[in-house]
């Protein structure tokens, strides 16, 4: 059978596609972007990103033009379609990595596993084998992970707070060595001036972000942003207002954990309960 033509002429790539309804449907009301901004009630700046394919923004704000422009539901289905479309990933990502470091501070949550700028390279050799990767490609993501470490150990560092699940720390490393060797990695960078690592304990019970790996960035000319992860896909969030909704859990979960100090001690406890005894 024969390759159907298109129609329309229109994109058939889901990001490209919604990107270009966005464009054309304010070009058809000859709108000023920050005319659209009044408007919505959105920053125009996002639409700009919107439409020239730098993010995909959030349900909210694609509900609203949806509502604007007059058309229910389209454009949210092009925004589910381009969300879905798993060849982005790898797109949103890169992105990521560079926010990440033209960042000048950082604020991480982990949920499963220590974030990358903390891990040792056998540590990141599991995690990242576990999810299929072998050969080349793990020996090239392995030391672009590591590479990233110095970040936060070269000139003018910026200030990164993790705060980690016990979970995180309650899964060990198979092998005894390679996670005794973490977890001095980790009280080691702890003591570093720019760093700070607190513990949230299993004692608290479920919190704003049980099951929510998430790292807010701060630019020197922009807003803070979020990238929000699963084991299998990651999304940037720049819409200003989910990203403080984001920003109140965070700071819900950082008063329910434990001080810097009391944080290192709990590290050190474990340390020692696996230098003396055997991974089981």
């Amino acid at each position: 059978m024969p390759a159907r033509r298109a129609v329309t002429g229109r994109s058939q790539e889901p990001r490209k596609r919604f990107a270009e309804e966005l464009r054309l449907l304010r070009a058809e009301r000859e709108l000023p972007l920050r005319k659209l901004g009044e408007a919505v009630g959105w920053d125009w700046s996002l639409f700009s990103k919107m439409e020239n394919g730098e993010t995909l923004g959030g349900p909210e704000v694609v509900q609203a033009l949806d509502q604007y422009y007059g058309t229910p539901g389209l454009l949210l289905t092009l925004w589910e379609l381009a969300m879905g479309d798993s060849t982005q990933f790898k797109e949103r990502y890169q992105r990521y990595m560079k926010l990440e470091a033209d960042a000048v501070s950082l604020w991480h949550y982990a949920a499963g596993a220590l974030p990358g700028l903390l891990q040792t390279k056998k540590y990141a050799q599991f995690f990242l084998s576990a999810g299929g990767m072998d050969g080349e490609e793990l020996t090239t993501q392995v030391e672009a992970r590591i590479g990233r470490r110095e970040l936060l150990s070269g000139e003018n560092p910026p200030p990164f707070r993790s705060i980690l699940s016990e979970a995180v720390l309650r899964t060990p490393l198979p092998n005894k060595d390679s996670w005794r060797e973490q977890l001095e990695y980790l009280i080691k960078m702890s003591e570093q001036r720019n760093i700070t690592v607190q513990v949230v304990p299993n004692s608290v019970g479920p919190h704003a972000l049980t099951n929510t790996h998430v790292v807010f960035m701060r630019t020197a000319d922009g807003p803070a942003v979020a990238w929000v992860e699963t084991g299998y896909s990651g999304e940037l969030v720049e819409d200003a207002a989910a990203v403080e909704r984001l920003q109140v859990r965070y700071d819900l979960v950082r008063d329910q954990a434990l001080s810097p100090v009391e944080s290192r001690e709990f590290i050190m406890d474990m340390l020692e309960a696996v230098s003396c005894t055997s991974l089981t």
